[in-house]
């Protein structure tokens, strides 16, 4: 069963999605209308890249030194080759003609968000007869797309729609720029990606014991490179780090490199996380901030506010339960110890299935991305994905050459530091410089009641209780079950983590459990100031 900390919780690793926003609602409708303005001025953006020229025209040389005066220059694409600029303009008009493009991204990070609206944009300005397909979305969901692209679904009924807090997590306004751009611009949306589940099962089973009938009409994917193995060996290696305590658990994305620093994340997260298998039970359903009356200023602010109040309940319940992995980052900064048997690793069965859940990921999407094209030919299909699945083409690339498509473009964004040095030849096919990011998950005061949690036959179980914590100082008890929190009867994880996290500093929340067949009343009280965790 799944263990989750109650408060900013984390679900081990997979880029680590933070914790929930406070509930600023003059700040987060400002931050909506920005996200909202981007989408709406993207087009402009398609003409500024298809002429911009490959040179950076503020770069002051003179004021370098020698050390930077090898690195790449914010705002210009790099061929990882050759180590040469590309004129922004010769690029773009090539990579409009190709069949597949596949822009990467850390999912938390806004900057790659915005670099992959601004690439978007430009693409179709080559060539609008496109579709675009995201990792995010498992193919069950596919009608929620279809209906936002039309325009019958407002932003909160579509996220609602979509299951986005159960099947992805990440604050969806770092989204809704290309979901915008897409429902704008009357681009196709498709769902690449199968749930979490059937990967779990894989994890567990292995491909090949999986029934032909049971496999969701996937074929077989295509043997992995050498090298691929031995890189995900090394992911394995951090999986059995952080995660001995959940042999079960069978999501690749909680340890694959695809999200930022997961160390530095769990750390202020403060989670203490045992498994995802309930994880992706939790939904923010509703409570989004509701405005009631008509006219305009109503009508302007609602959507954001609503989007906003589901992001904070997507985020709080993200936070307690889906949390995909670290990218390369992670992979350094978690790297295995030295005494680790890689080569024991690869010859292992549990790793064979490892390799076997995270490829089934990327078959699937490549087999979406296949039938998409053959549903349009000659359209120019983008992919939303997961860097992890992308660089030297390991991943997603490698199961699109066996179905057909050996040319599909991968582009990445690459922080400016970490050209210096020179690139991988094979890492892309081309990289945009960015200047240094970090990810939009930052560490906010929020409430934490400081219990361990699981979802069982007998309802939302406290699997552990904090030292310190509020939980501790009203006396809950491990193997109490949460049967009402505030008055609201709490069926699942979701209920009792929506609930914690809308607690305001200073307030009381009552509590009734059931310890021994009979039930107790609690009242925790959370202090005045909550702590920022470090």
């Amino acid at each position: 069963m799944a263990g989750q900390t109650i408060g900013d919780g984390n679900d081990n690793f997979d880029s680590l999605v933070g914790s929930a926003h406070a509930r600023d609602l003059p700040a987060m409708v400002n931050r909506l209308h920005s996200v909202f303005k981007a989408a709406a001025t993207a087009a402009l953006a398609a003409s500024v890249l298809a002429s911009a020229a490959c040179a950076h025209p503020h770069l002051d040389e003179n004021k370098l030194d020698e050390d930077q005066r090898n690195c790449g220059a914010v705002g210009t694409w790099i061929d990882p080759a050759s180590q040469e600029t590309i004129a922004t303009d010769r690029l773009l008009a090539g990579l409009a003609q190709r069949a597949v493009v596949l822009l990467g991204e850390s999912h938390d990070n806004a900057e790659h968000h915005r670099w992959q609206l601004h690439t978007l944009a430009a693409l179709h300005g080559h060539n609008p007869n496109m579709i675009l397909g995201f990792e995010s979305f498992p193919r069950r969901v596919q009608p929620a797309l279809d209906q936002w692209v039309n325009g019958e679904l407002d932003p909160v009924a579509f996220l609602e729609a979509a299951d986005w807090a159960k099947v992805w997590g990440f604050d969806p306004t770092l989204y809704l720029p290309l979901f915008d751009f897409a429902r704008q611009n009357r681009i196709p949306m498709i769902a690449l990606n199968v749930d979490r589940e059937f990967v779990a099962r894989v994890r567990r089973e292995g491909w090949p014991a999986i029934p032909a009938d049971e496999r969701l009409g996937l074929s077989d994917p295509a043997s992995p490179a050498p090298e691929y193995r031995k890189s995900l060996a090394e992911v394995y290696a951090i999986e059995q780090l952080h995660m001995a305590k959940n042999p079960e658990n069978g999501d690749p994305h909680q340890a694959k490199a695809e999200g930022e620093a997961a160390e530095k994340h769990a750390a202020a997260a403060a989670i203490e996380s045992e498994s995802a298998d309930e994880a992706d039970l939790p939904k923010a359903e509703a409570n989004a901030v509701s405005v009631e009356g008509e006219g305009s200023a109503s009508e302007v602010e609602a959507p954001s506010e609503e989007v906003d109040a589901l992001a904070d309940e997507v985020n709080a319940a993200a936070a307690e339960s889906d949390a995909p992995t670290g990218e390369a980052d992670a992979a350094e900064a978690e790297a295995p110890a030295d005494d680790v048997d890689i080569e024991s690793i690869l010859e292992s069965d549990d790793f064979a299935q490892f390799v076997s859940a995270q490829q089934t990921w990327d078959r699937a999407m490549a087999e979406a991305i296949v039938a998409a094209r053959q549903k349009q030919p000659g359209s120019l299909i983008v992919g939303i994905l997961g860097r992890g699945h992308l660089e030297y083409g390991y991943g997603v690339p490698h199961q699109l050459a066996d179905l057909g498509i050996p040319d599909a473009a991968v582009l990445l964004p690459i922080e400016r530091e970490a050209t210096c040095d020179g690139l991988p030849a094979d890492l892309a096919d081309t990289i945009f410089v960015i200047e240094p990011t970090v990810s939009v998950v930052t560490a906010r005061p929020k409430p934490l009641l400081g219990v361990m949690l699981s979802m069982t036959d007998e309802g939302v179980q406290i699997n552990g209780v904090m030292e310190g914590s509020i939980a501790e100082a009203i006396a809950l008890q491990k193997g109490d079950v949460v049967v009402e929190a505030a008055g609201f009867p709490i069926a699942k994880l979701a209920d009792l983590i929506e609930i914690v996290q809308r607690q305001a500093p200073g307030t009381w929340l009552p509590l009734s459990v059931r310890r021994d067949g009979e039930e107790i009343d609690f009242v925790a009280k959370f202090p005045t100031v909550f702590d920022t965790p470090e």
